[in-house]
């Protein structure tokens, strides 16, 4: 029989019961993230911890004459190639969750860039300082776990209320099958009674219009470029906030105790964002909702233009998003500023202001130029000064 209390000089917790419980209850991972964990996780918030029904396949049926609807219109009025490998995508209906493991395959490497970053020792820790390796210690023990926590309660909360794959305005890998939620399209349709079959064809837009986008190659490079400068910010994160708050746990011998000091301490997630932000990520933070300001207020442009030609109740689904978006819960900011897309109601107005700016000084033509070059992404200064930017795209090398 082994001795519980015996010594191993490469353990800082030989000898210390509370953290081997602690170990236990938090299980192991050879990564950055304890991926089985996140997904059950997701999973459990994605269903609310029960069963769910299948797709209606009438609604798989209509969604897939929709989508055809929704791309030809969506082609013509971006004027950017909706094909994947030469084919046509498609929207497809799927349950929270599958759009759940889905996100968590998709996203995976800007996670798991996060994970390492959270994961990381504690910059300025030293080798000789006994509290910095007991810290780091702790961190390695505990981080796959409670990033698997994060990820997978971010991830699980999109699939309960989400309604499509560009809920987030980030870029997914290329794919010829667009979704959207099921269930969660049809509480929309009745929470504001309207018909599905209106939802349904506005969300197909929605989906395509972000695939365009992300579709255009230094458009997607732009975003992933700066989502992974944010997220790797983390790495220079000061751990003392967060030896702090690990210094409220209360050691017992008591695991349901550990778990429920745990759930307290990690279950509000601002308590980890707020302990790791840092200089670095705001050094990103501009260029970053620059961009987002202008994305996000070309789609909503682009969706409302092409809607309202097509769907009788575009302008109240449209309202309805909206309010969605801007009073977003805290679980919804969590994941937004940990990825370093905060959509407040302000950067919203910023994107549209810029993109009704653009329309009124000159035409739809020419906003359609936007994505066309990489020279032509409007700077932060000239996202507030739109005239700017159609003077600079208008100079004769750029044309």
């Amino acid at each position: 029989m082994s001795d519980s209390g015996s010594s191993n000089p490469e353990d800082p917790f030989s000898g210390l019961p509370f953290f081997a419980d602690l170990g236990k209850l938090l299980g192991s991972s050879s990564g950055p993230v304890n991926w089985d964990a996140a997904r059950q996780f997701a999973l459990g918030l994605a269903t609310d911890g029960g069963s769910e029904p299948n797709v209606d396949p009438t609604h798989r049926v209509k969604l897939a004459d929709l989508s055809r609807i929704a791309e030809l219109h969506v082609a013509k009025s971006t004027d950017l190639d909706l094909t994947v490998d030469g084919a046509s995508a498609v929207v497809v209906p799927v349950t929270r969750s599958e759009w759940a493991r889905r996100t968590l395959a998709d996203y995976k490497p800007l996670f798991e860039s996060l994970a390492q970053g959270l994961n990381a020792t504690p910059q300025g820790a030293g080798d000789d300082d006994p509290a910095a390796q007991l810290l780091g210690g702790i961190m390695k023990m505990i981080g796959p776990m409670t990033t698997a926590m994060s990820i997978g309660s971010m991830v699980g909360h999109l699939a309960a209320r989400g309604l499509g794959g560009y809920d987030l305005p980030i870029p997914r890998p290329s794919s010829r099958e667009l979704m959207v939620v099921d269930s969660n399209v049809t509480a929309f349709a009745t929470e504001w009674s309207v018909p599905f079959d209106d939802v349904a064809l506005w969300m197909c837009i929605h989906e395509f219009v972000h695939h365009a986008l992300f579709g255009v190659e230094h458009v997607r490079e732009r975003f992933e470029t700066l989502l992974n400068a944010y997220t790797a910010g983390f790495q220079s994160a000061d751990g003392s906030a967060l030896e702090a708050k690990l210094g409220d746990i209360e050691p017992t011998t008591d695991l349901a105790g550990l778990q429920q000091q745990l759930q307290s301490l990690f279950g509000d997630p601002e308590v980890l964002l707020g302990a790791m932000r840092t200089p670095a990520q705001e050094a990103v933070v501009r260029d970053l909702e620059a961009l987002l300001a202008v994305a996000v207020g070309w789609v909503d442009y682009q969706i409302d233009h092409i809607a309202t030609g097509l769907i009788a109740s575009s302008g109240q689904i449209a309202e309805a998003i909206r309010r969605r978006r801007v009073t977003a819960g805290p679980q919804d900011r969590f994941v937004e500023k940990m990825l370093g897309l905060d959509l407040r109601r302000d950067l919203v107005e910023r994107g549209r202001g810029f993109v009704s700016g653009v329309i009124e000084r000159s035409d739809h033509d020419q906003l359609a130029k936007l994505w066309h070059d990489p020279r032509w992404i409007p700077t932060p200064n000239e996202v507030d000064a739109p005239g700017l930017w159609l003077a600079r795209i208008e100079l004769p090398d750029l044309d």
